[in-house]
């Protein structure tokens, strides 16, 4: 195959991962979403903590995250970008995320980055990195904004 034909295929591979992910979120199935990660993944998320390390450390934040978040979960990506060279690729978006509570729906825009690694023929997260801007002036986080 030539490089052109390798690079494709690998960025579908990781679409497809992504997509596992996505799906795993929506559905709030902790056990589908680890299944996307490399068991050292490191993690930056927006809530709670500066960054969780390893499997069992992002196991308990998902499950705490999807725990505070009743009915289904929100995970609606907007353009997401990939990047792959060999073995290591890079996604990044916009995504909308959120859930019900007290019977109103709360999303919002958040950014989001993950890195991946081909091992043993799978695409898996190593590293992800969830965020949303903040004023400097109130020091609070800018939940409102639209792309």
């Amino acid at each position: 195959m030539s490089s052109e034909t390798l690079k494709a295929t690998a960025e579908l591979e990781v679409h497809e991962a992504f997509n596992q992910w996505l799906k795993g979120a929506r559905a709030k199935n902790v056990d589908a979403i680890l299944a996307c990660y490399a068991d050292d993944v490191i993690a930056y998320d927006a809530v709670i903590q500066l960054q969780f390390k390893g499997i069992q450390a992002y196991g308990k934040h998902w499950r705490f995250c999807m725990e505070m978040c009743g009915g289904d979960g929100i995970f609606e990506p907007a353009e997401p970008t990939i990047h792959v060279d060999n073995s290591l690729a890079l996604l990044h978006c916009l995504v909308r995320c959120g859930g019900e509570q007290d019977g109103e729906v709360k999303t919002s825009w958040m950014r989001g980055t993950q890195c991946y690694v081909k091992r043993g023929g799978q695409w898996k997260i190593i590293h992800e990195h969830f965020s949303a801007p903040f004023d400097m002036e109130s020091g609070n986080a800018l939940f409102d904004l639209q792309p």
